[in-house]
């Protein structure tokens, strides 16, 4: 048979790659992109939108006006901290709380209004009906709310895992998703993309969606688990690698399935109709979807492996394995993986036998016995079906011989 290419071998989790062997690779690439994400935040913040912050915010008609002259006129009449964006056809311009007593809020409102209309040459009327004003606190409610909802978010997730599967397995979730966490803040840090509840809301979403994808991986480890942990011949690292090849294709199937739509909204919604809400929400998933595809195989697992290969059994397994000269390598490893998926098959395909299941060792067939040419001594043979010889029979007793043939009377 034609050996498969690599899309064959993919399609029918067949690869072979060594995720839990070069697990500092890929935790040396994800600290690199946390690092630098980190920096962008210390030093440029997070550009909040006007739902945690507080502030103004009118959209109007450009009517040819660039944001460029926008920030220069009202720059000039003292309002240095506006944030003035292009939305399709209007523009956007958003500004920090108004300080002082309410007449003085009124009277800095109507500059910004009057510095608006004599650039867009848009009525004052009209202005002000597009006017929206968020207070102070508002926006450290929903601040409070979005942080409450995602430690609640968390804690559930941790206690679900650990009672499906076990601690440590909850353990690797956790860090994969304070993973694409720290990756989602600092794209929106480095890229100063605004933050508005759609964000957060795109974010809970993403993290819900790299947990499916951990837990995929984490059942078919489980389950390889039960049936390879008792035969002794993979560590705990091989029987994830095992598994993680054995849902490759499924999870790049699931990844690129998600991405799709992601995609439809960002070029056509945000791009071709200019619906900038779909555009906050849609670059989180984009960036989480990204993120937690990468966290579940690279990230969680080579996490799990790390804590179980901690435990004493698979301490001892490693070591005995090693002593044995056994341990998987580059040029073994297929081998290997067939003995593994030969004990997952069983002996007649359905599945593992229940010895092989809990450890017990699998009973080996002995094969028929060739039948003698009459006249010559059987000698050495004897049927596994003939009782042991007594301790005290004589180690000089024969076998009786074979007769002779002879004419049938």
């Amino acid at each position: 048979m034609k050996p498969r290419g690599v899309l064959g071998r993919l399609y029918h989790g067949e690869t072979n790659v060594d995720f839990i062997g070069r697990w500092k690779l890929w935790f040396a690439i994800s600290g690199l992109v946390m690092l630098v994400g980190l920096a962008a935040f210390a030093a440029r913040g997070l550009n909040l939108g006007i739902d945690f912050t507080g502030g103004n915010v009118w959209q109007v008609p450009a009517n040819e006006a660039s944001v460029e002259q926008v920030n220069d006129r009202l720059g000039a009449i003292g309002f240095d901290d506006t944030k003035v964006q292009t939305v399709g056809d209007d523009l956007r311009i958003q500004t920090p709380p108004f300080d002082g007593t309410p007449a003085e809020q009124d009277r800095r409102q109507a500059q910004v209004v009057s510095a608006l209309s004599d650039v867009t040459s848009v009525p004052r009327a009209e202005i002000e009906a597009n006017q929206n004003t968020v207070g102070p606190s508002w926006g450290e409610e929903v601040s409070d709310k979005a942080v409450r909802a995602l430690i609640f978010f968390l804690v559930a997730i941790a206690i679900y895992i650990a009672v499906r599967f076990e601690l440590k397995m909850s353990l690797a979730t956790l860090a994969a998703l304070v993973h694409d966490l720290l990756v989602v803040v600092g794209v929106y840090a480095l890229f100063q993309l605004p933050v508005t509840p759609a964000t957060v809301i795109a974010i809970l979403t993403i993290l819900g969606f790299s947990i499916y994808d951990g837990i995929v991986v984490f059942d078919r480890v489980d389950e390889n688990t039960r049936a390879l942990a008792g035969a002794g011949r993979m560590t705990y690292s091989d029987m994830t690698n095992l598994s993680l090849n054995q849902v490759l294709m499924r999870s790049l199937n699931t990844s690129v399935t998600a991405l799709l739509p992601i995609l439809s909204v960002l070029v056509i919604g945000a791009v071709v109709l200019g619906a900038t809400t779909l555009e906050e929400f849609g670059l989180a998933l984009l960036v989480g979807q990204l993120s937690g595809a990468y966290s579940s195989l690279f990230i969680a697992s080579p996490v799990l492996a790390l804590l179980k290969e901690r435990e004493p059994r698979y301490r001892a397994l490693r070591k005995r394995l090693e002593e044995r000269g056994e341990r998987t390598t580059r040029r073994s490893g297929r081998v290997q993986r067939a003995e593994a998926e030969a004990v997952l098959a069983g002996p007649d395909g359905d599945g593992p036998t229940p010895e092989a299941a809990v450890g017990a060792p699998t009973p080996v067939r002995s094969a028929p016995t060739t039948a003698r040419p009459a006249g010559r001594r059987s000698g050495s043979a004897t049927s596994t079906s003939t009782p042991p010889r007594p301790s005290g029979a004589s180690s000089a007793t024969h076998p009786p011989r074979p007769r002779k043939k002879g004419k049938r009377r």
